[in-house]
């Protein structure tokens, strides 16, 4: 489509995030009329630039269960705390942060059971001085 501008980039970004957003609600947020906005969202499905449209299913209750781990360490030196940490496979990235917190701790098991049992293996590390544990209900903002 070579003649997609500023508002249909909108539209498609609108969109992206929220597949089911009534055509008046959009057409509130890009600043045109509902008919005007009707045929430029017809217009895209027509050219393929819209090409569906899908659901992104969140947490179910079997599955994936995504959480932080946020975690405050002794003020003794904390040797091989990261070391320990990359060896659980559950681990999916670690940040040092400022603040009250010493480490952000990004993990995803199996089940809550298994956040559980990986919470109990944090927690008696020899330098966690406390764990704090939040599950991700649903990821808003995804970038790869």
């Amino acid at each position: 489509m070579q003649d997609k501008d500023a508002i249909d980039s909108k539209i498609l970004s609108i969109l992206s995030r929220e597949a089911r957003i009534p055509m008046k609600t959009l057409a509130g947020r890009i600043g045109l009329s509902r008919s005007a906005t009707t045929e430029r969202v017809s217009r895209l499905e027509r050219t393929g630039i819209i090409r569906g449209y899908r659901a992104d299913i969140g947490q179910l209750d079997e599955g994936q269960v995504q959480a932080f781990l946020l975690v405050t360490l002794k003020r003794t030196p904390s040797i091989g705390v990261l070391d320990r940490l990359a060896g659980l496979a559950a681990v999916r990235r670690v940040s040092s942060v400022s603040g009250q917190l010493d480490l952000v701790v990004e993990v995803e098991v199996e089940s809550i059971n298994a956040l559980n049992e990986l919470r109990n293996e944090v927690s008696i590390m020899d330098s966690v001085d406390d764990l704090t544990t939040a599950i991700v209900l649903r990821r808003d903002i995804e970038r790869c």
